[in-house]
């Protein structure tokens, strides 16, 4: 939630769309409002963990590509941000431009994140 939250406020603007996708990402992982809101206000306190699981690295690379997105608006500090994270994930530093490019396709498109990690698999390892 903390890479998510550091994705929306880099353009200089949280706005309400982004708000909403925050929400709605936290509710999907199980997270209270009342602890998003901890989170909002103490991001220094949450420390960065790659996820060990695959799957849980896409699904957050995903879900940064998406709050990226979700105004309509890629700033380069939010593309910046994406490219610094997929690094962390891991994913292969040639393919990760491509990877970014193929998730906000597929976001724009309407794919789900199961559905776009199949289709880039190929690109993930």
């Amino acid at each position: 939630m903390k890479n998510l939250i550091e994705i929306a406020v880099s353009d200089g603007n949280f706005d309400r769309v982004e708000a909403e996708l925050l929400h709605k990402i936290a509710k999907k992982n199980g997270i209270s409002s009342s602890k998003l809101k901890d989170i909002e206000k103490n991001p220094g306190e949450v420390l960065f963990e790659v996820p060990e699981d695959d799957f849980e690295k896409f699904h957050q690379m995903y879900d940064l590509v998406h709050m990226m997105i979700v105004d309509n608006e890629v700033h380069e500090e939010e593309m910046k941000l994406c490219n610094i994270y997929a690094s962390k994930f891991g994913y292969p530093k040639p393919h990760i431009d491509e990877l970014i490019k193929t998730l906000k396709a597929n976001i724009e498109n309407g794919n789900d994140a199961k559905d776009t990690m199949a289709r880039v698999k190929w690109m993930l390892n």
